[in-house]
């Protein structure tokens, strides 16, 4: 079984935030690390295609500079290869145009089922794994808890509000998965030796038959006019009991009109 997991390699959350003047997006021109929430995905990929029996799982990023630090530490933790499109010309890419960078780097593994997580944590937007599946024509399955395959289908309970839905589907599929559906595993030493000699295979738009106006900050649908700092929270009121403090707490909940 031959297994995709769309990682994305980000800047150290531990590190304090930069922004990229030329667009307003997050400044990714340092040491990126493998965002935590796609540990998930690659040690559920790692599960699927041993208890399959067979197969291995590629991994799949977008990043500046040919950063692969970020790859290889789920290289160490066991997947086989790696595909990376780097691109002066990706700077700015929306959610719809890196899914479309990731079709194309997807279709050329043709796999059986591409496992992503449900959202990335310096993002957030949530939607480039659906739009993935959409341009490749896969049935996708997002918020999944628990994930299992068989006979060609892919059965998996998806978190809701209230407990959980089974959803199954003919594969290929692409499935987002929550943090906690696995325990990802620690890179060994030996895994980690390893990986230094897994091949990366890195790629251009040209290698991917895309064109750089369809991508990157000109070809994406959204536009970011300005960035400024979060307004810092002010102190709240200190109210001194005197005996008559209820009056003041009851009189600030008809305020937030909660009374």
């Amino acid at each position: 079984m031959n297994i995709v997991v769309c990682v994305k390699q980000i800047p150290d959350p531990a590190a304090p935030p930069a922004i990229d003047e030329a667009n307003g997006t997050l400044a990714r021109s340092g040491k990126l690390v493998m965002d935590d929430s796609d540990s998930y995905g690659v040690e559920m990929a790692l599960q699927l295609a041993e208890q399959a029996g067979g197969g291995e799982v590629t991994l799949v990023s977008m990043a500046p500079n040919g950063e692969t630090s970020g790859l290889r530490t789920a290289l160490a933790m066991g997947a086989a290869k790696a595909i990376l499109v780097s691109d002066e010309a990706l700077a700015g890419s929306d959610a719809l145009a890196t899914a479309k960078v990731l079709a194309r780097a997807v279709g050329r593994v043709k796999p059986d089922l591409i496992v992503a997580a449900t959202e990335s944590t310096d993002g957030y937007t949530g939607t480039t794994p659906v739009q993935l599946a959409e341009l490749l024509g896969f049935p996708s399955i997002t918020f999944a808890k628990q994930i299992s395959v068989s006979d060609g289908k892919l059965a998996v309970q998806r978190q809701t509000e209230v407990g959980y839905d089974e959803v199954e589907c003919q594969l290929p599929a692409v499935v987002t998965v929550t943090a906690g559906v696995v325990e990802p595993r620690y890179p060994s030493f030996k895994g980690i030796m390893a990986a230094k000699s897994k091949p990366v295979d890195q790629l251009t738009l040209s290698d991917l038959g895309l064109d750089a106006s369809e991508v990157g900050a000109t070809g994406s649908g959204q536009e970011v006019l300005s960035v400024v700092d979060a307004p810092q929270r002010a102190s709240g009121e200190i109210i001194v009991d005197d005996g008559e403090a209820h009056q003041r707490v009851v009189q600030f909940l008809q305020e937030l009109k909660l009374v």
